[in-house]
Parts: C-alpha cells; structure tokens; sequence
C-alpha cells in the first residue's frame, strides 16, 4: 500500500511542476502522455525490456561469480593480496563511461559487450563485501575449529567452506543487493555506447526523435527492471538465509 502512495504522490508532483511551469512536452511530457505512449508502444517497450533485463541478469551473474573468486583469492593468498587489491580499488576510479568504446570495439555491438560493462560494475561490489566478510568471521569458531582438526592442512578447506563461507554469506547477500541495483547502469551505458536493441538503444532513438514521452517510458520500465531484479535477489537471499533475521534499531 505504501508504494502506491509513493507513487501516487510522485506523480501528482510530477503533474504539479509541468502546470506550474507550463513545461513543453518535449521537456517534461505529462504523465497522461507518458501513459499514453505505454499504452501504444508496449510491445516495443517489453521487447527492449527483456533485452536489457537478459543483459542485467547475466552480467549480475557472471559480475557475481567473477567478485566470488576474487574475494577467495585474496583471503588464500597474501601476495594476491599485496598486488591485486590495489589494482580492484584503483580500478574503480577509472570511468565505467571511458570503458564502453573499447568494450564495444572488443566484443563487438551485440549482448556481450553489455554484459561485460555490467560485469565490470557489479565485480567491486561483491568482491568488497563478500572479502569484508570471509575476514570478519568469529575468531572463536575459527579457534575451535583449529583445535578440533589439529590445524590439519586437509581441513583448511572444510573450514572455509563450512565456516568463513557460511559466516559471510550475508555480507555476500548485501553485495548481490548493491550489484543488481547497479546492474541497470552497465547494461544501459553499453547501449547507449553501440547497440541495436534494449531500453538504452530506444532512449536514444527516442531522443533523436524528440519523443520525450516515449524516452521517458523507457526509463521507468528501466527503473521498474532495476527494482523488480532488487526484489528477487532481496527475496532469494531471505529464502537461502532464514537464520538472519531482520532487526530494527528504531521502532
């Protein structure tokens, strides 16, 4: 219910600054037109939308997979340690934006250079939080884990995966949260860069068009991808950790 009044109220505002200003609609369309232009162009939209949705769950997946090894190997290795992780953080500040011609010129102008570009995206945050969190696990298990194998080499991984891995798994969970809230923002770019489908390629043509309203309904069903991919992984992540429970500091 809450939503809905949100965005009850979202729009109503958004009603409100176009009558106040008398904005054009190839500036600020009304939200009757943006309607309007769902209601007309649906089928256009959805198919652009399972383009970019199919390039969002795939780079979630394999950015996911990528920030999973990574954060494993620094934890086995102190020399990945010492070398690769400044080399993870310094590439952040590099501009995603920058990165979109090469990848475009690399993998061509198909789905594959918008799934790296959201590979690219998503593989800090995972890395981060789940590395975060194999490092912060309890030293007491670990000790008594330590004890009860006599520290045996054979057992390092048992205790990895039953241990550290399990203990981190909600730090993971957050990571996959931040990622597919991000996701949208590699897909979109790469389209944006050189593609021939998906919202970011509509928006584009929509905007050498000077279909305002048409642009504008491709960036909400873009933000509703976003939050309808949020949703699933919040939701999954719930399922898979039922022993992380929720707490609320401020009633």
């Amino acid at each position: 219910m809450r939503p809905l009044v949100t965005l009850l109220g979202l729009v109503l505002l958004w009603q409100l600054i176009v009558t106040l200003f008398a904005l054009p609609p190839y500036i600020l369309p009304p939200p009757h037109a943006v309607a309007l232009a769902f209601i007309k162009r649906g089928d256009v939209l959805l198919t652009e939308a399972t383009v970019t949705l199919a390039e969002m769950l795939l780079g979630l997946a394999f950015g996911a997979l990528l920030g999973a090894m990574a954060a494993l190997g620094l934890l086995a290795s102190q020399t990945a340690r010492r070398w690769l992780l400044p080399v993870i953080v310094a590439s952040q500040a590099i501009p995603v934006f920058a990165l979109a011609p090469l990848l475009v010129l690399w993998f061509g102008y198909g789905m594959a250079s918008k799934i790296v570009m959201a590979m690219l995206i998503i593989f800090f945050p995972v890395a981060a939080t789940l590395y975060d969190g194999l490092r912060r696990t309890e030293p007491g298990w670990l000790d008594l884990a330590q004890v009860m194998t006599a520290n045996a080499p054979r057992h390092r991984h048992r205790i990895l995966l039953r241990i550290r891995l399990m203990a981190a798994l909600p730090a993971f969970a957050s990571g996959l949260k931040i990622a597919a809230a991000v996701a949208p923002i590699g897909a979109v770019i790469g389209e944006w860069v050189g593609a021939s489908a998906g919202l970011g390629f509509l928006m584009l043509q929509a905007n050498a068009r000077v279909q305002t309203d048409l642009m504008f309904a491709a960036l909400i069903a873009l933000a509703l991808c976003a939050v309808a991919l949020y949703a699933a992984v919040d939701h999954l992540s719930r399922r898979l950790l039922p022993w992380q429970a929720d707490t609320h500091v401020l009633k």
